[in-house]
């Protein structure tokens, strides 16, 4: 008597992606919109995805839970063929990229949070040091917002501080 084999389907439905994947078919149609991940359609035009979607989507899905912006990930995924299991130098290389991404955001958030204490959300780190630190309102002229509590602005004001 020949044994039958379970060999895992060649394609899934959407419907068994978001189940293996923990997100919702929506956030699946989403993502390919984006670009993020493809798929293919049968006979009936249903979507199909191959399996490494699964790996690609579990990606994703990290990639949101550290705060990596889609378009990050989106730009990240572009140099790795969406049908082809990422290799470990392809994986290194990706979160090279964004650990360098999340040291400058963890750099941003300690100095907000180092410098929330005396900021009153204006800009300037309090009314009394505003002279000081913002004579004239000069900052005022750069642009709106908590300019000098921005690390992308300060070099658009070495003359301030």
């Amino acid at each position: 008597m020949k044994k039958e084999r379970n060999y895992p389907k060649p394609v899934l439905t959407p419907g068994e992606v978001a189940r293996r994947s923990g997100v919702a078919v929506s956030a699946l149609h989403f993502y390919e919109t984006k670009g993020l991940i493809s798929s293919t359609r049968n006979s009936g035009n249903q979507r199909r995805y191959s399996r490494d979607v699964l790996r690609r989507v579990a990606i994703i899905k990290i990639a949101q839970r550290i705060g990596i912006p889609l378009a990050t990930v989106s730009d990240s995924l572009d140099h790795i063929p969406a049908n082809k299991r990422m290799s470990t130098p392809e994986w290194d290389a990706l979160t090279q990229h964004w650990r360098e991404e999340l040291d400058k955001r963890i750099e941003t958030l300690t100095r907000l949070r180092n410098d929330l204490d005396g900021c009153i959300g204006c800009g300037c780190l309090s009314m009394r040091d505003c002279p000081l630190r913002n004579p004239g309102d000069r900052l005022g002229q750069q642009g709106s917002g908590a300019v000098l509590l921005d690390p992308e602005q300060d070099d658009k004001h070495p003359d301030v501080e």
